[in-house]
């Protein structure tokens, strides 16, 4: 049985939850980006507890797909990442990014703290103003948050040749290093 994950693993980092479509997606990008120092695939902000890869699927349990990005904000603030957050998947398309298509890939913000809160709200509004009123991510405090299966983790990294990986996952990355250069982690 998986257990939820509440704090960060050291003191000082701090952790914000995504939903952005396949959680294989976001992973990938955010495992680039310098200042992160973890990035897990779950599930949260359902109804059923400890839910699997394929009733989350379903979308019957209301969980949504989700990376647990854990940073140190003294590298990178939480303006930038969700910046990035923004810029790498299509927050105005309702449950659905491209082929996937299901509440469970719903665009999702899922702050940890009041303060967290008040920047996920502001960088929320930037992106509505930029995009014409038309973002429909879902803002939430994160609950119900629950790891996924062992094989959806660092899942790009180990099957860039999969289908979906060489199709979907190795393009979105390609054109987020070219837009984040400088925000890349170095070797």
């Amino acid at each position: 049985m998986s257990i939820p994950a509440t704090e960060p693993a050291h003191p000082g980092l701090e952790q914000i939850t995504l939903g952005g479509g396949c959680f294989w997606c976001l992973e990938a990008v955010f495992n680039d980006v310098d200042g992160v120092l973890a990035v897990e695939s779950g599930y949260c902000n359902g109804h059923v507890v400890d839910p699997s890869y394929e009733a989350v699927c379903s979308g019957t349990t209301g969980h949504a797909e989700v990376v647990q990005v854990a940073f140190d904000p003294t590298r990178i603030g939480l303006h930038e990442l969700l910046e990035i957050f923004f810029a790498v998947h299509d927050p105005t398309t309702l449950n659905r990014q491209g082929n996937d298509i299901g509440p469970q890939y719903r665009s999702g913000i899922y702050w940890q703290s009041p303060e967290q809160e008040a920047v996920v709200r502001q960088v929320h509004a930037r992106a509505q103003t930029a995009l014409g009123g038309e973002v429909v991510t879902e803002l939430a405090p994160r609950d119900n948050y629950w790891r996924a299966e062992d094989y959806h983790q660092r899942y790009f990294e180990q099957h860039p040749h999969q289908g979906y990986c060489a199709y979907v996952v190795a393009p979105k990355l390609a054109k987020f290093r070219k837009a984040f250069a400088p925000r890349l982690r170095r070797a």
